[in-house]
């Protein structure tokens, strides 16, 4: 019995001495080589920091998006855990020699820091793929707008609507005044007022456009509220959404150019979603007529007067600029002034057009015309009969290409360079001075810089001046239908024989007219009318002179053989029509056809046909237009005459890999090229380019004529770069 129990004894005793020996050399480790637990911790602190970076930088993709609860404690974190290891890295290097007793501790402290660094690696590979979530509706979104700091007369009214607005009885305010009178401007500012900010959960903006309706109204609101509407129509479902969105919170909902229902009716606030509750939200209504919000329980109504005769003048002296200081110009400007009626729309306007002037007799003769102009007008008439002044003292190309710029929707963001491609098809300028004509408008704000980078926009009430003018000139009749006139039913056919220029731009059509007698038609612009998924066999027949034709995302599978009908025409967009699958072969009839975006379509394969388009000069495709086919055909190569190529790789497949050599041969063959836009799927093709296509070279050697060259090289998984960006 005794034998037995020794022998069992036995492996134990091993098993147990084995672990004292593994115990004791550790110990010894720790005591004689603290470089090794050092080492094996800060490997494990960069791959842990790495993380952390690549997370951040996935997180901070997106705008839209914000890093989740989670993340943001894990990097938190990270974080302290490297406070920590910065400290015992700092007594690392305090050491002077191992086999000390602080290296036995140190060790062994690095060694668990090495542990918790590896435990807090592997708990983030999570982030990686999941780091954010939406970010919540900002609290306010600020608006470009000019301060009303500087104008007394004008920011009494900002301060007395924040008074109201702290009264806890006021839940309703009206502002009351003219077309041009500051309404807006101090809306702007009571939307950016630090104050408001503080006091409110939410500020909603919203521009009432000119025929509004409820369901339009709640689509600003919800997307304003980030609310996702997707798969869901009914105004009353929507309300239900917004109502819940915005209980419990503080809100403020300003209501700009306000006006009544096109069949007369009032908004019911309770119907778009805006009920009363107890959290102290308030609505502000700007309007020109007190009718527009009767019956609507208005608390305080605010009438905006016009500036005080000091704020005017220093406003007018402002613009104007060091040429009000000439001989004999002030004492005229004063009189220039006073035509003004102090209405700070038609200050600025004309004054930006009196600072061109840059003498006595001039400034002299501007005065006589504003004089002859009839004084007593109510409204808008008033203010159109000023802001005329400055359109007639445009230069005639100045004057059409504002007019043109009337074609786009109401707070419309026009792309510019797209608007400048539009300008020179129809020949109002030539080669760069576009980009003049641009700058001449913006100076004297009948156009404006717009909040989004490169877009431009028009001031609604130019706007509608600009489309007065336009049935009054024999060659620039305008046919323009916005979008709070949404319709399934074109225009009738009577309109389109008489238009010069014809706007259906986001409509809700169905139809065209089969062949309407455009013979005079310069301009078309169908985009994003998703429904309209037919284009009528012989609608172009009688277009000849059409120059820009605009079908970017509408719902068409396919083009007529009546697209050879236009012959004159020289640009053509076709991007986002996701269902077309291919160019017909009578493309090739458009003989001075310019610009073609073919951008975000079905077309896997370019059409040989495209070889004769030879006043081709700019051609915008994706990469799906190559098919995915190892053989390349080489229509590319053949365009010779091209100077601006734009190829949008949108979603990476490993395809492109295969045939982007290919395509990066036919690019380097075209030596006219002043633009470039491409993705090389490797660095051997970004330096087969450069080695074979001289005109990068040469043309980034001179001034005059330079080259852009965007690119990126291998894949990228972001958005890709939007050359024409419409919306």
């Amino acid at each position: 019995m005794a034998e037995q129990f020794a022998v069992a004894a036995v492996p134990e005793l091993y098993e147990g001495a084995k672990w004292s020996i593994k115990w004791l050399y550790r110990k010894y480790d720790y005591w004689k080589n603290p470089e090794n637990y050092h080492a094996i911790m800060m490997e494990e602190a960069t791959v842990l920091y790495k993380r952390r970076k690549d997370v951040a930088a996935e997180a901070n993709r997106d705008p839209r998006m914000q890093l989740s609860e989670a993340c943001r404690d894990w990097i938190r974190m990270v974080d302290e855990i490297r406070e920590e290891v910065e400290k015992l890295e700092t007594n690392y290097g305090k050491l002077n020699l191992p086999g000390t007793v602080s290296c036995f501790t140190l060790s062994k402290s690095m060694e668990q820091m090495a542990k918790e660094l590896h435990d807090l690696w592997v708990k983030g590979e999570i982030f990686e793929t999941r780091t954010a979530v939406e970010r919540p509706p900002e609290r306010v979104r600020h608006i470009h707008a000019p301060k009303t700091v500087d104008k007394p007369s004008l920011h009494r009214f900002v301060e007395n609507i924040i008074d109201c607005l702290n009264d806890g009885k006021v839940k309703r305010i009206g502002l009351l005044g003219k077309a041009g009178i500051g309404k807006t401007t101090i809306m702007q500012n009571l939307n950016n007022h630090e104050k408001i900010a503080k006091m409110f959960h939410y500020v909603i903006w919203v521009t009432v456009p000119k025929d509004p309706s409820i369901e339009m109204l709640q689509q600003v609101i919800a997307q304003r509220l980030k609310l996702n509407l997707e798969g869901i129509t009914g105004s009353d479902e929507i309300a239900h959404m917004i109502s819940e969105k915005l209980k419990g919170s503080r809100y403020l909902l300003l209501l700009d150019e306000f006006r009544k229902f096109p069949n007369g009716e009032f908004l019911n606030l309770n119907a778009l979603g805006i009920n009363d509750n107890q959290m102290k939200s308030k609505v502000v209504f700007a309007t020109r007529d007190r009718d527009n919000y009767f019956g609507m329980e208005i608390n305080v109504q605010i009438k905006v007067e016009e500036l005080s005769c000091a704020d005017a003048w220093k406003m007018f002296q402002e613009i104007v600029g060091p040429i009000i200081n000439r001989p004999g110009i002030k004492p005229i400007a004063r009189k220039v002034l006073k035509e003004c009626a102090r209405i700070p729309l038609l200050i600025d306007r004309v004054a930006r057009t009196f600072r061109e002037m840059d003498d006595y007799h001039l400034w002299s003769e501007g005065l006589d015309r504003l004089r002859t102009k009839p004084k007593k007008f109510e409204g808008m008439e008033e203010v159109f009969e000023f802001l005329s002044i400055c359109y007639n003292r445009l230069e005639e190309d100045r004057k059409i290409c504002f007019l043109y710029s009337a074609l786009y929707p109401e707070d419309y963001q026009i792309y510019k360079y797209y608007l400048l491609e539009c300008w020179r098809a129809e020949g109002f300028t030539h080669g760069d001075q576009g980009h003049s004509v641009l700058d001449d408008l913006i100076k004297v704000s009948l156009l404006e810089r717009s909040e989004k980078m490169k877009h431009i926009r028009m001031n609604k009430v130019l706007r509608d001046m600009a489309l007065r003018i336009s049935l009054q000139r024999k060659d620039s009749k305008f046919l323009v239908r916005d979008v709070h006139e949404k319709s399934e039913q074109p225009p009738d056919e009577k309109e389109w024989v008489q238009a010069n220029r014809i706007s259906l731009v986001d409509d809700k059509l169905r139809r065209l007219p089969e062949a309407p007698g455009c013979n005079n038609l310069l301009t078309l612009l169908l985009q994003k009318n998703s429904d309209l998924t037919v284009i009528p066999k012989q609608f172009f027949q009688y277009m000849q002179s059409l120059r820009v034709l605009d079908l970017h995302g509408i719902g068409i599978t396919s083009l007529p053989s009546c697209l050879s009908s236009l012959r004159r025409l020289r640009a053509l967009y076709l991007n986002s029509c996701k269902h077309l699958n291919v160019l017909p072969p009578t493309i090739q009839a458009l003989e001075d056809l310019e610009v073609l975006d073919i951008r975000g379509t079905g077309i896997k394969k370019l059409p040989c046909e495209m070889v004769k388009l030879i006043a081709l000069r700019c051609l915008r495709i994706s990469s799906s237009s190559f098919g995915g086919d190892t053989l390349v055909n080489t229509v590319i190569s053949r365009l010779l005459w091209l100077e601006e190529l734009s190829i949008d790789v949108d979603s990476y497949e490993q395809w492109w890999d295969m045939i982007g050599k290919a395509v990066t041969e036919e690019v380097a063959t075209l030596t006219k090229l002043t633009s470039l836009s491409f993705c090389f799927p490797k660095v051997d093709c970004l330096e087969i380019f450069i080695a074979r296509n001289p005109s990068w070279k040469t043309n980034c050697l001179t001034e005059d004529n330079r080259f852009k060259f965007q690119f990126c090289v291998g894949y990228h998984d972001s958005p890709q770069y939007a050359i024409l960006e419409l919306f």
